[in-house]
């Protein structure tokens, strides 16, 4: 267990070690924005860690061996004094992979290698969830969705419980109707009628667009396990 640094107000956040190399240059930005990192050879290590710390974060390397990375979501999900923590796992940028981490009930999931900025970003938002009275919570999981029958992949950003961000490559316009299904971290399955609502570019990332899309005739029961995850969110 090896923390970088120890006032009880920080926010502590648990980093497999080789990420921990990668952001030695980012010691200022987490020292100003009051983060405290603890680094751990494995998984199992990790769970070792929050176990006594508490951690508000958790980045994981996707791993089989050993206590799994599903393993340790499922642990920590499932303990009412672990729960209270935000999961990023990290997985190579294959299909295989990005599918595996997206069954792991984690907060988001990014690709390797890893980007810091992007990194510290994501790190802000999750630790940001808290003190917010109305948001999107950032929300990375798999998505299949259909449009005019054609069947595509895409990644969620955030979700609120009327709509969320998507990111993929397929081209779609303001006005189009697609059919999403999906997974809650909870484990609650979701397939929901959307509306494209809104759409911007980006340069780099999963997906060349970005789209905003709105939730139609969702069931009570679906309303009621969006807004559930959400405020144990916010």
């Amino acid at each position: 267990m090896c923390p970088d640094a120890g006032a009880e107000t920080m926010r502590k956040i648990i980093i497999p070690h080789d990420v921990k190399m990668v952001l030695k240059e980012e010691q200022s930005f987490l020292n100003r924005e009051g983060m405290t990192l603890f680094s751990a050879e494995s998984i199992a290590e990790t769970l070792d860690i929050h176990r006594v710390e508490k951690a508000h974060l958790v980045v994981l390397q996707l791993k089989r061996s050993g206590l799994s990375s599903e393993q340790f979501c499922s642990t920590v999900r499932n303990d009412t004094d672990l729960s209270k923590v935000s999961i990023i796992i990290l997985c190579a940028n294959v299909q295989s992979e990005i599918d595996e981490a997206s069954r792991c009930k984690a907060n988001a999931i990014m690709t390797r290698p890893v980007n810091t900025t992007v990194l510290l970003d994501k790190w802000r938002a999750l630790l940001s969830i808290s003190a917010r009275t109305s948001c999107r919570v950032l929300l990375t999981v798999a998505v299949d969705g259909t449009h005019n029958t054609v069947s595509f992949f895409c990644r969620s950003e955030n979700i609120s419980a009327t709509g969320m961000l998507i990111e993929m490559d397929k081209t779609l316009t303001i006005g189009d109707r697609i059919v999403c299904s999906f997974f809650l971290p909870t484990g609650f399955s979701i397939q929901a009628s959307a509306e494209v609502v809104r759409s911007t570019t980006q340069a780099r990332g999963f997906g060349a667009f970005h789209y905003g899309i709105k939730f139609n005739d969702l069931s009570q029961e679906t309303k009621q396990a969006l807004e559930a995850y959400i405020e144990s969110k916010c």
